[in-house]
């Protein structure tokens, strides 16, 4: 593991003693393998160094008002609030590298050959659901590459295939529209036609070239195919100058396996139907650019998500040059193992980035 990825680590604050941070660490350890509440008789009998019950009670009283700890119930023990798994995260955490057969299962998974972008981006996001327990989710930006082949494929139903190569291999699929009755000869022209005018342009320069010509042009094709290259270069210009991306999720059921109430559930369907959202994907792409490695939200620490009582752990992939080619991470409660998921999260961004890179 690369030294000072991760944001953990830091000096714990200087009226935080050692057996303040040791009763924390207990109660953050105990909460993420249970969610129960701790009370100060379990962890009297968990401490490695003998504490009575009063003594724990005190210090977990400290804690609480210190805003680290609180209790759900009157009389109940006592579980960590965001500020104190923040502290934990950031001072307590304790993590270990991925062993040499976990990495080779990562790298062995994405290597596959022959995938599609999006295949590859969908087996990314299964594996880190796989591996954190957790929605795995992996983000990548529009392809912004100069444009090598562009097809039509008829679909039925009135919708066709646009499939689209860049010269840099990568493939993507759209489906679009078209005109009823169109025939296979207008598919063919229409690829035909774009396909003369790529001369390695970018997709928002072959839109802004091809828009110019059939407007001005409009006779050097015929109606239905003219109508197949607008509606096919529609899907993929019609947000020129606007950051779009692909966004994947798997796994988003093992979110509902720690549901408790009615409530929880709604949260939880608020933040799937958040993720959905354009401007959501993109703030996430942000999140991750603005770092270098792991980034760790809990709760409503990354104002996306509200009061969802989720967590998220995100990562930018970056190729050779540094630039950002995807984002990926983890979503899941807030009593994720975030020792494991940090350094899984971590290594995936960093192979996923080399291979798009």
């Amino acid at each position: 593991m690369r030294p000072g990825v991760f944001p953990v680590g830091s000096a714990l604050p200087p009226d935080l003693d050692r057996r303040s941070a040791t009763i924390l660490r207990e109660v953050v350890e105990e909460y993420m393998a249970n969610g129960e509440p701790v009370g100060s008789r379990t962890l009297a009998r968990r401490l490695s160094q003998p504490l009575s019950p009063a003594t724990v009670r005190n210090i977990m009283a400290s804690l609480t008002e210190a805003g680290l700890l609180f209790s759900p119930h009157t009389s109940a023990g006592r579980l960590p609030t965001e500020a104190g798994l923040r502290l934990f995260v950031d001072g307590l955490l304790q993590f270990g590298a991925l062993s040499e057969e976990e990495q080779t299962r990562i790298s062995h998974t994405l290597e596959a050959r022959g995938r599609s972008l999006q295949d590859t981006m969908t087996e990314a996001s299964s594996l880190l659901s796989g591996m954190s327990d957790a929605a795995g989710l992996v983000i990548a930006p529009k392809s912004e590459g100069a444009v090598k082949h562009i097809e039509f494929v008829a679909l039925g139903g009135n919708r066709a295939l646009v499939v689209l190569v860049g010269t840099d291999g990568r493939v993507e699929n759209r489906v679009t529209e078209i005109p009823a009755g169109v025939p296979a000869s207008a598919l063919v022209e229409a690829a035909n036609y774009l396909n003369a005018r790529l001369k390695g342009a970018t997709l928002s320069e072959l839109c802004e070239r091809v828009s110019t010509e059939i407007s001005d042009n409009r006779h050097v094709l015929d109606e239905l195919t003219a109508d197949v290259v607008e509606r096919g270069l529609a899907i993929w210009g019609g947000d020129t100058g606007e950051r779009g991306g692909t966004l994947i999720v798997r796994g988003q059921s093992r979110l509902l396996t720690d549901v408790a109430g009615q409530e929880r559930l709604q949260a939880i369907q608020t933040l799937f139907d958040r993720l959905e959202a354009q401007e959501t994907m993109l703030s996430l792409l942000e999140l991750a650019e603005s770092s270098e490695g792991v980034r760790i939200f809990i709760g409503a620490e990354s104002g996306l998500f509200g009061a969802s009582g989720m967590s998220m752990v995100v990562a930018p992939a970056r190729n050779e040059t540094n630039r950002i080619v995807g984002a990926i991470g983890v979503i899941g409660p807030k009593r994720i193992n975030y020792g494991r998921i940090i350094p899984v999260v971590d290594y995936t961004a960093r192979f996923l980035g080399e291979m798009l890179g």
